[in-house]
């Protein structure tokens, strides 16, 4: 009896690895059910790479956001490139800036537009809407007073949605929403990320997945579902 338990133990034991590492293979190929009025996307930056955008459409991504500068000075050496390679492909595309805590929000929102003009993204028609990105990871090492960083939130959103004539989508890590919450000023369409479950309540766009395979990209992507009616 002995010998039967052990190897009904072995056995399950082989299950249980051999099914994790099934889940885990199959993760990366991860995509939620799509409902009415929604198409995936993705977002990426420099550290993507180099992109065919061609075959990013022909996997089925409708949709994306491409990070174009960070605080007062720093730009996504890639912007421009996948902006460009992105709408030719027929995607509707997007620009996110991630947003710093040690820099003023008028010179983020400079920073920011002056990339947005390179590409005519400050245009209306299928632009999505701007992005800004909070979040703490990454972040200057310095943590300002809520004041401090919700005058400058507000001073930055207010400039982009002035030059734009769009409002701006807000992504909005835990971290950052934990420490800084938001003004209620700043009520506006949200980016969340939940990822592998979808998210209660409204959002905009959905961050599902942060190491997806997608094809035209080299190694991992963020994987979104976005609602598209959102982006007017």
């Amino acid at each position: 009896m002995r010998r039967r338990c052990v190897k009904l133990l072995a056995v399950l034991v082989v299950l249980v690895v051999g099914g994790g590492a099934l889940a885990y293979a199959a993760w990366p190929h991860y995509r939620p059910v799509l409902e009415d009025g929604e198409v995936y996307g993705v977002d990426v930056s420099s550290h993507q790479g180099d992109i065919d955008w061609r075959a990013v459409a022909a996997d089925g991504v409708a949709a994306a956001y491409v990070k174009a500068s960070e605080g007062g000075t720093y730009v996504d050496s890639t912007f421009v490139a996948n902006w460009r390679g992105a709408s030719a492909a027929g995607l509707r595309v997007g620009a996110y800036h991630f947003f710093t805590l040690c820099r003023g929000g008028d010179e983020q929102a400079a920073n920011f537009l002056a990339r947005l003009r390179q590409v005519h993204g400050t245009d209306a028609g299928r632009v999505l809407p701007p992005v800004v990105d909070l979040e703490l990871g990454g972040n200057c090492s310095a943590r300002p007073a809520a004041a401090v960083v919700d005058a400058r939130l507000v001073d930055f959103v207010s400039r982009v949605e002035a030059a734009t004539g769009r409002r701006v989508l807000l992504y909005v890590v835990d971290d950052y929403a934990s420490r800084y919450p938001l003004p209620a000023s700043l009520e506006r369409d949200r980016w969340v990320r939940r990822l592998g479950l979808r998210p209660e309540g409204a959002w905009a766009w959905w961050q599902v997945h942060n190491d997806a395979s997608v094809d035209g990209v080299h190694g991992p992507v963020d994987l979104d579902v976005a609602r598209l009616d959102h982006a007017r």
